[in-house]
């Protein structure tokens, strides 16, 4: 399939709705197991948004990623006002105000962030089956670092759904990328897989950004996070096995992905599912492949809308707004939100 290379803007735009497509027809069936979602969706599982019933409502993997490109924006707000700003603690003041969002209180200890324009946003407002480590971790009032961990032994994937934003900054080279994703994952989680979850994913869309293929850019991602210092080896084995897996071309069903794989309830995990239904799918159209792999990435025993929300991310990254299939767009939940956050994003880096 060959097709003319999408904008930066575009690309940026796709990432994000496409990462909350994945998420919204992940979160339909997050707890269930293949078999109910079979006896309810038939043997092909949930493959569109017309299957549901009622519609369709994103989870906090979009409202943490959406939460992750405010963090940004402030720190580059002050940053081209000629104002230095620490971009962790942006994060931190950001991710906080989502806190708020959960009905769940921080320390006293904690800072009293400013009100910002996602704030305002209704739709985000909702409790969405967010992760423990991000609620325990930023209501300690403690800001997390790799030196000082919150959450030392999670490894859950709330590190890594959150992470792709970190791509999309354009003009920073790929150690900063690295750098700024496992800070920000310390504010929640402490486990090395975690924080170098968090890091291979914005890697793995900073360098599809900026053109590589996506098996390319994973390889990328491997060869960076293996040589830092800290270590993860059960992160680049799943990162590996699933590259090895798709290039054999057979799809997995869902018993044997989750076997192979993992449910992706962990960061290794959840990455190594969105990747694998990535490069394990094809369509003649880019909206035909994502179509074709979020539905390998939420039909499975475990955590459906992370691992759609990763995939869909991804795809997003490679093919821009040409890969969003219209029908799926038009079941989206506010996507004049997280396209008003893309606007935000671009705003700041290019003007």
């Amino acid at each position: 399939m060959s097709v003319e290379a999408p904008s930066f803007e575009s690309r940026v735009h796709a990432t994000l709705l496409g990462g909350a497509l994945g998420d919204s027809l992940g979160y339909a069936v997050e707890f269930d197991a293949i078999r109910a979602i079979r006896a309810r969706f038939g043997d092909a599982g949930l493959t569109s948004f017309n299957q549901l019933d009622g519609g369709s409502h994103f989870s906090d993997d979009t409202q943490m990623t959406l939460y992750t490109v405010d963090g940004l924006v402030e720190a580059l707000e002050w940053a081209n006002d000629g104002v230095a700003a620490d971009e962790i603690a942006c994060l931190w003041l950001a991710y906080l105000r989502w806190l708020a969002t959960q009905d769940v209180a921080a320390s006293p200890a904690a800072p009293v962030p400013q009100p910002r324009w996602i704030d305002g946003q209704e739709v985000l407002k909702h409790r969405r089956a967010p992760g423990n480590a991000c609620l325990s971790g930023l209501a300690s009032g403690e800001m997390g670092t790799a030196a000082r961990p919150v959450n030392a032994d999670s490894k859950g994937c709330g590190t890594v759904m959150r992470s792709a934003p970190f791509g999309l900054i354009p003009h920073i080279s790929p150690e900063a990328v690295a750098k700024l994703s496992m800070d920000a994952a310390s504010l929640t989680h402490g486990h090395p897989a975690a924080r170098l979850g968090a890091a291979a994913f914005s890697l793995l869309i900073h360098h599809i950004v900026a053109g590589s293929s996506v098996r390319t850019a994973t390889t990328a991602a491997l060869e960076y996070i293996d040589a830092l210092p800290a270590t993860a080896p059960e992160l680049g084995g799943r990162i590996t096995e699933a590259l090895r897996l798709s290039a054999e071309g057979t799809t997995l069903g869902p018993e044997e992905l989750t076997t192979a794989l993992g449910e992706g309830w962990v960061a290794e995990e959840a990455l190594a599912v969105g990747l694998y239904s990535v490069l394990s799918t094809s369509g003649s159209t880019p909206a035909e492949h994502f179509s074709a792999a979020i539905a390998v990435a939420i039909n499975h025993s475990g955590d459906s809308d992370s691992t759609g929300s990763i995939a869909g991310n991804i795809l997003g990254a490679l093919y821009g707004e040409e890969c969003l299939p219209a029908d799926w767009m038009e079941a989206l939940e506010a996507p004049e939100v997280i396209r008003g956050m893309a606007n935000r994003l671009l705003a700041v880096t290019t003007g």
